[in-house]
């Protein structure tokens, strides 16, 4: 299949704000790609149309895109020599070998008519954004095998990836979905809760009884053992087994044979209470361990020596866990139906130090990869994840520091952002520090005199008193009294919270 074809499908993706027309869009591309019967090249695609690169990495940043050669006057580069020079660049190594990088990525942009230089250079940027979010593309993927669309949802989350699950289900039918089961060793999509502006909301969107257990303000992990063997992954399905010795030494001492389990590491202080998240999250981002440990403590059971309890309900799975987890591994809980223990329940774990309770359905099983109803995060002040879409220079003090930011919450409707306001409090020192480095790096574009407009990529955790109306900003709302509670490099943009749930919280 040529580039163009995708180039083209892209285009019309992105030029329409229907969900159906651009499932139909995409269906229509992925059924011509396998019909060639390329499993490969319908991989590809998907991993492409979602604003992805198979290969992750390869090595090409945003200044190396900025000078393009002159583009081909017809369309020749196929979607198969597009991905091997993809692969090529990103294993590119040693001496010289920026220079190789860059005759590389000269010669395939040569080979690009206008539009599909445009394309590619939106893919390497990061920033092709024509709405083709996960959920839309396993919804065009089931459409162009005429296969349920909760199925390939479910194969997606159990699999890890949705191109690998595009690729089996549009060349072997159902049966090839049905291969992909929970496996002890291969991540899970974890899932995620909508939030409850307290315990008397909680309870009322649960049907009168929770199970209501500490918010820690860690980092989640799941943990996977087979015998002898674990692995160790972030929220988002990153491999850190290397990194966090204390967690497989845990996994390692409880007495059962394979399990899958979720659960939250977290920095604590010698009277039990927790270090700042910074703290918990630098033993993330080192290979060679910390001088502080890390404590982990497990919530939810998957899979135990040979049974899965994804659709087990929660009273079941944690039944299982707490025969398996001992009680200092295990995180504070209350089953109740009393609004008075609920928050006499949340005010303890705030005491601790922690960020909230999370409230979940006794009778809710595990929906992988999903922000399911029957969990519910409640905390004592309002905050939301956002994307920062633009920085200021300083001024005073802070003068030669990026500061102010730009708020963008995600609108599913157009796969874009939408700006809610800007902040400059709750930054210290050295966040200030932190984020002059990193928004110069995701600069994008000439700087509209003190303002910078950066790539989308940056999440951050949000507290606010309110939403207000407000005519200066698109969605008719802002932010009241924003300030940064912390940077989520945990989290994709494509987690980030969406301008519904801002005008949800707007409307009560």
């Amino acid at each position: 299949m040529l580039l163009h074809d995708v180039t083209a499908a892209s285009r019309e993706v992105g030029a329409t704000s229907s969900r159906l027309a651009k499932a139909r869009h995409i269906a229509e591309l992925l059924t011509r790609a396998a019909a060639e019967g390329s499993a490969e090249q319908v991989a590809v695609i998907v991993a492409w149309l979602s604003g992805d690169l198979p290969q992750r990495q390869i090595g090409v940043g945003w200044a190396a895109l900025r000078s393009l050669p002159p583009a081909a006057a017809t369309p020749t580069l196929t979607v198969a020599e597009v991905d091997t020079t993809f692969t090529a660049i990103g294993a590119v190594a040693g001496p010289g070998s920026q220079a190789r990088r860059s005759t590389l990525l000269t010669g395939l942009f040569s080979a690009a008519t206008g539009d599909e230089q445009a394309f590619l250079r939106a893919l390497l940027g990061g920033e092709l954004r024509q709405g083709a979010l996960r959920g839309l593309m396993a919804d065009a993927v089931a459409k162009a095998a005429n296969l349920p669309a909760t199925e390939v949802r479910r194969a997606a989350m159990l699999g890890g990836e949705l191109p690998a699950v595009a690729a089996a289900a549009l060349t072997g039918g159902a049966p090839a979905l049905a291969e992909f089961t929970l496996r002890v060793g291969r991540p899970v999509g974890p899932m995620l809760a909508q939030t409850a502006s307290g315990v008397a909301e909680a309870l009322e969107k649960l049907g009168g009884t929770g199970i209501f257990e500490a918010k820690l303000d860690g980092a989640r992990v799941q943990i996977h053992r087979s015998g002898s063997d674990v692995a160790v992954y972030t929220r988002s399905l990153d491999d850190v087994t290397a990194r966090l010795p204390e967690v497989v030494d845990a996994a390692r001492a409880l007495p059962v044979r394979s399990f899958i389990a979720d659960g939250e590491a977290i920095a604590l202080r010698d009277d039990g209470r927790p270090h700042r998240f910074q703290v918990t999250a630098s033993r993330f981002g080192s290979r060679g361990g910390g001088a502080i440990g890390l404590s982990v403590f497990f919530f939810d059971l998957l899979h135990l020596d040979g049974t899965d309890l994804l659709d087990a309900p929660t009273a079941e799975r944690l039944a299982a866990l707490d025969a398996v987890v001992p009680a200092q591994h295990r995180v504070d809980r209350l089953a109740t139906s009393d609004e008075e223990a609920a928050q006499e329940f949340l005010t303890a774990t705030l005491d601790a130090g922690h960020e909230g309770v999370m409230a979940k359905s006794p009778t809710a099983g595990y929906e992988a990869g999903r922000r399911g109803a029957g969990w519910l995060k409640v905390k004592p002040v309002h905050t939301l994840d956002l994307v920062v879409l633009a920085v200021e220079w300083g001024s005073g003090r802070r003068t030669g520091k990026l500061s102010n930011i730009h708020l963008g919450a995600r609108d599913p409707a157009t796969g874009g952002y939408v700006m809610l306001g800007k902040t400059f409090k709750g930054m210290t020192d050295a966040m200030l520090d932190w984020q002059t480095t990193r928004f110069t790096e995701l600069a994008d574009g000439p700087t509209d005199g003190y303002v910078v407009r950066v790539r989308p990529e940056q999440v951050v955790e949000i507290a606010f008193d309110g939403v207000q109306s407000s005519t200066r900003y698109p969605a008719g709302m802002a932010l009241r009294f924003a300030r940064v509670v912390r940077y989520r490099d945990d989290k994709p943009p494509a987690e980030a919270d969406t301008v519904d749930a801002v005008r949800a919280i707007f409307e009560r």
